[in-house]
């Protein structure tokens, strides 16, 4: 099977009506310059393999169906040229809860739109406000309805833990991961907050006023909220931002950690095996996927140095034959 991928086009800043409070969209998406309809059809002359159907056309970086309605139109049709030629299997785009309508629906149809994210980052009006995000948990709710409602498309729905005013980070998480379930999104991205350079945000942190979530603590929360999703069959496709070279400029404190998704996956795995293991001591024989063994020993091995404190000497095997995800003993 092959892997699907995504061909990102950033278009920056465009469409937000407001700043919330932790964004700086042109260091986030490492662009300033717009894309014009020739330059997306250029990137996607270069990338595109002639059989793209495991490949989106994704529009990120800002409000997409919020910009100006002739330039979204230009950019969906130059895409929508390689959906059709079979090139791409389909466009991603994100956008605003409250940027979502029947007609915009129709429009995204009619351009080969198969995804659309919201932009939800909490189900807590309180933390919303803080945030200045200008919509409510409600938007989100009424959009979600709309884009299931419409059929032909992918419903995800992007959340943040750890932002100002939240006084209690893994329970309001485990809430809005449990708003989000009542959604039933085909896909999520959790993103733990960073304080990014040039946002009011980062001028709290410095103020002392904000304090952001540590590795561990957003580990923790985010492994919770894996759980919770798999066990309901919702994809999550993205942990934490992108350690590309301008976010690692830009980031001034918080969870920002170039493995931060293996982490949260070692946490899962030990989770686990904790509940295979009963609570027994001695020594355990684990068998996992190829693809697991990593994330099952954790970083510099601390899921089997957590295991011997407990009293369990582990001896971990690659096996083929048991389904990534899985631990057997």
């Amino acid at each position: 099977m092959k892997r699907h991928a995504n061909l990102s086009v950033f278009v920056p800043h465009k469409g937000c009506p407001n700043q919330c409070l932790f964004c700086n969209q042109r260091r986030i998406s490492g662009a300033v310059k717009e894309p014009t309809p020739d330059e997306v059809t250029a990137l996607c002359e270069r990338y595109l393999p002639t059989n793209g159907e495991n490949t989106e056309i994704a529009f990120f970086g800002g409000s997409f169906t919020a910009i100006d309605r002739g330039y979204m139109v230009s950019l969906l049709a130059a895409a929508h040229e390689f959906v059709k030629a079979g090139r791409a299997g389909g466009i991603r785009i994100s956008t605003r809860p409250d940027a979502i309508d029947k007609e915009v629906l129709g429009v995204l149809s009619s351009y080969g739109v198969t995804a659309i994210e919201l932009g939800a980052q909490s189900m807590d009006d309180e933390i919303l406000r803080l945030n200045k995000r200008g919509h409510t948990a409600d938007d989100v709710r009424k959009a979600s309805a709309l884009i299931k409602g419409a059929g032909g498309f992918s419903l995800g729905l992007q959340m943040m833990a750890g932002l100002y005013g939240d006084k209690n980070p893994l329970e309001t998480a485990v809430n809005t991961a449990r708003e989000f379930i009542k959604l039933s999104p085909e896909t999520v991205r959790i993103y733990p907050t960073i304080v990014v350079e040039d946002t009011e945000l980062c001028d709290l942190y410095r103020k002392g006023e904000y304090a952001p979530l540590s590795v561990d603590e957003a580990a923790r929360i985010t492994s919770e909220l894996l759980i919770m999703f798999e066990e309901k069959g919702i994809k999550v496709i993205r942990v934490g931002l992108h350690s590309d070279e301008s976010m690692t400029e830009s980031a001034v404190a918080g969870p920002f950690h170039p493995a931060f998704g293996e982490i949260c996956y070692s946490l899962v795995m030990r989770r686990r095996l904790e509940e295979k293991l009963c609570g027994r001591t001695g020594a355990a024989e684990v068998r996992v996927n190829p693809k697991d063994l990593s994330k099952l020993l954790g970083q510099s091995k601390s899921n089997v140095s957590y295991f011997e404190a407990k009293g369990v000497k582990l001896g971990v095997k690659a096996d083929e034959s048991v389904p990534q995800g899985a631990v057997k003993i």
